[in-house]
């Protein structure tokens, strides 16, 4: 049975009316006292790690990508080493040096990974993952520091037909689906669209040649888009499907 965890924010804004395509057993939410945004980040991350550590068969369901980190540190927590699997329409691997428009979302993964851990890692006890256990499934929509630092990166970047059992990394996974994967004529009000992307169907179908390797430990559903468009609804029932039959 998973338990459905709800994370109602977009970075430390919450955000109550956010339409998601999962409904939730728990949610979670705290008080993001901080003096930057990096501090409060880490103040919901720490939460998001104890909710996730209380409940096996975690599905975090949230407004922005960097809940993994706070997923991965309880996933950590109850004892499993998870490599990650990334479904993203964008890289998420900026750094503070790299990113031109300072969008905090935009260096989840490089975070997740090892990149300044005093950020967020280190507040809430994570253990970056090395970046040789880590795939990035389609990221159509890279700015070039991106694309040089993953030419040589060990972090692996495939697209989402591309996504096989060889490219899968060993042991428990979490698979980490930022929804604007999907093509952005199918999913209304995203913050940041990107044409071009791949279908429902296939989306759907790599999801489940995830899910059917019996080894996902958590999964991270990233609900990127402004509330009051309806955009859970239009994501499509074969998304939920592919997710829901891990439980």
């Amino acid at each position: 049975m998973l338990n459905r965890i709800l994370v109602p924010y977009h970075l430390d804004e919450y955000l109550p009316d956010l339409d998601v395509p999962v409904g939730p057993n728990t949610t979670v939410t705290a008080d993001l006292a901080g003096e930057d945004v990096w501090s409060r980040i880490a103040v919901l991350s720490a939460a998001v790690a104890e909710a996730v550590h209380r409940a096996p068969r975690p599905l975090v369901v949230s407004g922005d990508c960097l809940t993994a980190l706070g997923t991965v540190t309880g996933l950590q927590r109850a004892g499993l080493d998870p490599a990650v699997v990334w479904f993203d329409a964008h890289g998420d691997v900026q750094t503070l040096e790299t990113t031109a428009s300072g969008y905090p979302g935009g260096l989840s993964l490089r975070l997740l990974c090892g990149y300044r851990t005093d950020l967020v890692a280190d507040p809430i006890g994570l253990r970056p993952v090395p970046e040789e256990r880590a795939v990035l499934v389609d990221a159509r929509d890279l700015d070039p520091p991106e694309a040089d630092y993953l030419a040589t990166a060990p972090l692996r970047h495939v697209a989402v037909a591309g996504l096989g059992p060889e490219v899968l990394p060993d042991g428990p996974i979490y698979l980490h689906v930022d929804l604007d994967v999907l093509d952005s004529a199918d999913v209304p009000g995203l913050r940041f669209p990107a044409s071009g992307g791949p279908s429902r169907d296939a989306v759907a179908a790599a999801l489940s040649r995830v899910v059917g390797t019996g080894r996902v430990c958590a999964i991270g559903l990233a609900c990127t888009w402004r509330p009051g468009h309806d955009a859970a609804t239009a994501v499509g029932a074969d998304i939920v499907e592919a997710v829901g039959a891990w439980g």
